[in-house]
């Protein structure tokens, strides 16, 4: 039997990225798309409980849901499209920006995988690295992008899924051609230096607005020497970042330093 993919996106139907993820996963399995009607970007792992949702077929297994989240597309596929099966896998992407470090916790998504994992669902996050405020992204036309779903997919429905149960993958990629790709890189999420970037504005009737900027892409060196390349150091070394994450957000090292606190 043909296998189904769920692919899903924070950036919208419209998105390019998200129309590449199509194009190259259809020759392995039977698409299904649901994407949000508009940018998600940053709505980090959220459900809409305080309006109701609408499925709009735009075209044979291409739906917007208006006006949902990542999460609410992977939620809410499994009451109207996937009743009697779950998909085999969900793909969230591809990004258009990057999803290293802390970001993972902003990022819409990583939580549409994380809400397949948590639904029983093997997933991947995809994410596109960009520079010059992601002109580069058009010129690069997602081509390494496309080449390495393609070969993780394949990896994943011809073995199986390598993370247990609430894990998923998260892969960026970097913002280069396919011929000066270094290889794949296991990472460990790194450490995000955040800024403040931020701009005030007065619109028209005297009021002050904000708009949240976006921020450089930095990083502190990486303390984890025995766990090897943080995504972003594999990213600057030309290599495609596959991070394993895990939903359980425990930090077990400080439980017995808790109890002797507390």
């Amino acid at each position: 039997m043909k296998k189904r993919i769920l692919i899903t996106n924070d950036d919208g139907f419209e998105s390019k990225g998200l129309h590449a993820l199509k194009e190259a996963l259809e020759p392995l399995a039977e698409v299904i798309i649901v994407a949000p009607t508009l940018e998600k970007s940053a709505c980090a792992h959220s459900l809409t409980l305080t309006r109701p949702l609408r499925f709009v077929e735009l075209e044979k297994n291409f739906y917007k849901l208006d006006d949902g989240t990542p999460s609410d597309c992977v939620f809410l596929s499994l009451t109207k499209l996937f009743k009697d099966k779950k998909p085999d896998l969900v793909v969230s992407g591809i990004n258009i920006g990057a999803n290293m470090g802390e970001d993972i916790t902003y990022s819409g998504t990583a939580a549409g995988a994380m809400e397949a994992v948590l639904q029983g669902i093997p997933a991947v996050a995809v994410s596109q690295v960009c520079q010059n405020k992601c002109q580069d992204v058009a010129k690069l036309e997602y081509k390494l992008a496309k080449e390495a779903v393609v070969a993780i997919v394949k990896r994943i429905f011809d073995n199986k899924f390598p993370l247990e149960e609430r894990k998923f993958l998260n892969i960026n990629i970097p913002p280069i051609e396919p011929a000066k790709c270094a290889g794949y890189k296991v990472t460990h999420a790194g450490k995000r230096a955040y800024g403040n970037s931020s701009e005030s504005h007065i619109n028209p009737r005297g009021q002050e607005y904000f708009w949240i900027g976006l921020p450089r892409l930095d990083w502190h060196k990486s303390t984890h020497v025995e766990n090897g390349y943080s995504d972003f150091d594999a990213i600057k070394e030309n290599f495609i970042s596959v991070t394993p994450v895990h939903l359980d957000m425990t930090h077990y090292e400080s439980i017995q330093k808790l109890q002797e606190w507390i």
